[in-house]
């Protein structure tokens, strides 16, 4: 057998050959397809799936070339602000409003619920293990059907405007946070969990004091970190009329009114960059307390 000490030795002394080398570890030399065939193959195919991808996209550079060049006179008129003064301006900060009101309410409300829901859906409180999962697959049902398409759902159900993306984004918090939060439980140390135990302390009093000052922190974080991801995910429910400044920036868009189109898009930089800093500096308090 091959011994990685040995070989170092002989290099070092300079005396070892090259047929030595090979003689001590002969499989290292062998060619990829012969020593891993499975990995040879697994690499032919990404390499043939990753042609065939730029094949049926007819991704090329002549044609990027050509999509830039036809952009021209939309960045022209972006950077054209013509009659600014007479701009809509109630509508556009009244459409921020609702974008960041649906985000937060949405991350608050899922919040809120799913705290009692992660107790339940964790092994370290709820024992049934049959009700455990059909919570966990409840959740993963709500969470893997994309917000676009629950606004759609709600749209249809509640009409237009902000409600329907504020039901979108508590819908699919629920399913997320949910998950997050069980798992934090699931993961909370138990020597904390069983030194409160011994004491004969009560279930109430196991969860208050021995696991929810170990899972807090988490979810405050966790919640923050989804309130600033959900007012960047307000803004494209608009384009299916689930209110906010999404619609704004759509119905701009449909008019060709680049000007506003890149204003609109600016206010929502400084909001989404403002909301992150902010989120940021809380989580790393919450973290470091």
């Amino acid at each position: 057998m091959f011994h990685q000490e040995e070989l170092g030795k002989k290099l070092l002394e300079r005396w070892v050959s090259e047929k030595d080398i090979i003689s001590l570890c002969p499989k290292a030399f062998y060619p990829l397809w012969k020593r891993s065939p499975i990995v040879f193959t697994g690499y032919i195919l990404v390499i043939f799936y990753f042609l065939f991808c730029l094949y049926y996209f007819d991704f090329s550079l002549g044609k990027i070339l050509s999509g830039l060049s036809n952009m021209e006179p939309i960045l022209v008129a972006m950077f054209t602000w013509n009659d600014f003064f007479n701009w809509n301006f109630n509508s556009i900060f009244t459409g921020l409003a609702q974008t960041l009101g649906m985000a937060f309410l949405g991350t608050f409300l899922a919040t809120l619920v799913c705290i009692p829901i992660s107790f339940v859906a964790s092994r370290q409180i709820f024992k049934f293990g049959l009700i455990r999962f059909l919570i966990k697959r409840f959740l993963d049902f709500i969470r893997g059907v994309d917000i676009l398409i629950w606004a759609i759902i709600y749209v249809r159900a509640f009409g237009l405007g902000p409600f329907a993306g504020l039901l979108s984004i508590f819908t699919v918090d629920v399913g997320t946070l949910g998950k997050l939060f069980s798992e934090a439980t699931d993961n909370a140390d138990t020597r904390q969990i069983e030194g409160i135990q011994s004491t004969g302390a009560s279930k109430v009093s196991v969860i208050r004091y021995g696991l929810i000052p170990q899972i807090f922190p988490i979810f405050i974080s966790q919640s923050l970190y989804f309130f600033e991801s959900n007012t960047r995910s307000a803004v494209i429910l608009g384009v299916v009329g689930a209110g906010g400044i999404g619609l704004q920036l759509t119905e701009r868009m449909k008019a060709q009114y680049w000007d506003q189109t890149l204003f609109i898009i600016i206010l929502i930089l400084i909001m989404v960059a403002i909301i992150d800093t902010a989120s940021r500096i809380i989580r790393k308090s919450i973290i470091d307390e």
